[in-house]
């Protein structure tokens, strides 16, 4: 017996809707960003600061 195989079927995504758009754009440019931005910047000053702790500040030994 020969394997039959299915059509392939392409299920539609519906588009979202201009109201569902902006929402998403309002939740990243207002939420998400800016706190993604602040704890990035915050994560390299924590680090900075810890790697001055351990091996000094920069500059010439004294």
């Amino acid at each position: 017996m020969p394997d039959r195989q299915e059509p392939a079927t392409t299920e539609t995504v519906p588009t979202p809707s201009r109201r569902e758009e902006f929402s998403a754009f309002i939740i990243l440019a207002i939420l998400i960003w800016p706190v993604l931005a602040v704890g990035i910047v915050g994560g390299y000053g924590f680090l900075v600061w810890m790697w001055q702790i351990v091996f000094g500040p920069p500059g010439p030994p004294h």
